[in-house]
């Protein structure tokens, strides 16, 4: 399976008029699962890398709905780079999915929607430990 199978990107529908645009994005409808959490990164400079981890058990939908920034995908095998640019795109990442994103414009708003509350120990951020549990290295 090419990595290309397990994330996904969403095209959420926009809806404008002279008033400006809409872009709906609804749980188990527009986005694949029930939205638990939601949180959102601004300020980040260009040159840093934020994420750095996966995690066993929580799915996310990642939105930039102000400026862009890329996130590197990795799932211990293959990695692929996606660029958000627009507010109706979407990017799902599936469990086990070591996640990176970078090189946010100063305008950069990452929106966040997560299928899980927060628990630190469904996160994995050792890259290490992460090539084991999806059976990479020994």
């Amino acid at each position: 399976m090419s990595i290309k199978d397990e994330y996904r990107i969403l095209e959420f529908a926009e809806h404008g008029d002279e008033r400006g645009n809409l872009v709906i994005a609804e749980g188990n409808q527009d986005i694949p699962f029930e939205i638990k959490r939601v949180f959102y990164m601004y300020g980040s400079d260009p040159d840093i890398v934020r994420g750095q981890h996966a995690n066993r058990e929580s799915e996310f939908v990642l939105i930039n709905v102000g400026g862009t920034s890329k996130v590197k995908v990795d799932n211990g095998f293959e990695t692929d780079v996606i660029e958000l640019n627009k507010p109706r795109m979407g990017l799902y990442i599936p469990t086990m999915m070591w996640k990176d994103m970078y090189d946010f414009s100063e305008d950069s708003i990452l929106l966040v929607l997560a299928s899980t509350h927060y628990d630190s120990k469904e996160y994995i951020r050792d890259y290490d430990e992460f090539l084991r549990e999806v059976g990479r290295i020994k």
